[in-house]
This record gives structure tokens, sequence and C-alpha cells, in this order.
């Protein structure tokens, strides 16, 4: 969907949850933003207390051994994760949030909780991803459900299509799925995929039944729009070639 295509919901919506933003459209720095953090590698240290989760999560699953694997970024109770779990019951699904408060709910707020074909892990995104990449393991799936907006026009950095990690996430490869209830938020990351690798990338409103998460199952109940971003597994695997090649 792009910006001129927007359209007004036919029915009348429940506006707690959406969000506000004085933003009314794709930042106009985007572009020049993706484009700095292409030409420019990353070099913030990692996340220490991340290296040593990771390290447990490879000491105590079959990650090292090639099993397929499906990650679900910013899990938050890991809610989406058993679900995600329940679809894919061949793959083994990781599930990653930093909060202490949201994973505790699960038992997974000091380590990591192993169930049958998934996994929760406390562990800092950015730093996480860096080390998958670092080893070569590749998702067939990688799910980003409801990321923060960071909807003030001075955070678009924070934004994880302006984020200096934006490279490595597309780095990664497999097939990544971005869903949101912000329609600017997906039309900037179908654009800011659409800069790192070339291919056309669009954003799309969707309905489903039943959500992934609890916040898609909330915004499904109260009648809200919903924003998704596919990136096909040959488009990370053009921008894996090309990213190693630099």
């Amino acid at each position: 969907m792009r910006a001129e295509e927007r359209k007004i919901p036919a029915r009348p919506e429940n506006q707690s949850g959406l969000v506000r933003s004085s933003q009314v459209d794709v930042h106009p720095r985007l572009a020049q933003c993706v484009r700095r953090h292409l030409a420019t590698p990353w070099i913030q240290p990692p996340h220490r207390p991340t290296i040593g989760a990771y390290r447990h999560l490879l000491e105590n699953c079959e990650l090292s051994a090639g099993r397929p694997f499906i990650l679900d970024s910013g899990c938050g109770t890991g809610k989406s994760t058993r679900r995600l779990a329940g679809i894919f019951p061949g793959q083994l699904v990781i599930g990653i949030d930093r909060s202490h408060t949201r994973l505790a709910k699960s038992g997974a707020a000091t380590g990591l909780v192993l169930n049958e074909n998934y996994v929760l892990l406390r562990a800092e995104l950015a730093t996480f991803w860096r080390l998958l990449a670092a080893d070569g393991h590749v998702p067939e799936k990688h799910f980003l459900l409801y990321p923060n907006p960071w909807p003030k026009p001075q955070h678009l950095r924070k934004r994880w299509h302006g984020h200096p990690v934006f490279p490595v996430l597309l780095s990664l490869g497999g097939e990544i799925e971005m869903r949101c209830n912000w329609e600017i938020y997906a039309l900037e990351f179908a654009q800011a995929v659409s800069i790192a690798t070339g291919h056309s990338i669009r954003a799309r409103e969707f309905q489903v039944e039943n959500g992934l998460s609890p916040f898609e199952q909330k915004y499904l109940g109260r009648g809200q729009s919903l924003y998704a971003v596919t990136v096909p597994r040959v488009c990370t695997e053009d921008f894996q070639r090309s990213f190693q090649a630099v």
C-alpha cells in the first residue's frame, strides 16, 4: 500500500491503542537514514548479557545442529511464540524479548524456557541478531509482531528500519513478516527494505480471524486496521550476498 493509497476504515473504530504522532507521512529523512546505515558498519559494542544468553541457547537446544528455526523477535510474554509453535510444529520457534516483566509471566525472566518445539529467551535483539548473523544461523521465517512504533519524528533511528542494525536484520535471511497497527510504520518499513534490497516491497492492510500476538488480537477485537510487510526469502538472500561482499 502506497502513501497515497490510504483508505478510510468503513467501520467505526475503538480508538484505544491507536498510535498518536505528529508525523503524518513517511519520514522525509528515511531514505537518507537507511543509505547511511548501509554504507557505514555499526560498531557499537554488543550487549554482554545477551552474549551469555546466546551461548546458553546454543548449549541447550538444537540450533547449532542445523535444525530449521523461526524467530519471534520482541515476543513479549511469549504467547505469540507458543502460537507460532502450534502453527509450525516441525520447527523450533525462538521467542526473544528484553523485558524482564513480560517474560517473567512465562518463567523466562532470568534465562530461557525450553518447551517442546519453542524457546523463550531474554536478550537484547540488536545484539542477538548480530550474533546469529555472525554464526551463519539463518531462520526460515522471522516475525516482528507489533514492534515499538517510536511515534515521535525525532525517534526515526529507534524504529527497526531506521536503526543502525537494520542491515543486519536483513542479512539474517529468511522470510520476514512485520505486522503493526500504524500504517506509517508499515510504509516506512516497506520503503526501507526496497531501498536496501532493490526489490519492490509494499505494505498491505490485512484481516485475520485470530491474531498471532495479544496486541494483534486486541486490535482485531477493536475493529482497527492492521498492516503487514512481507519480505520474501529471495530478497534477503540477495541482500546477504551483497552485504557480505561490501
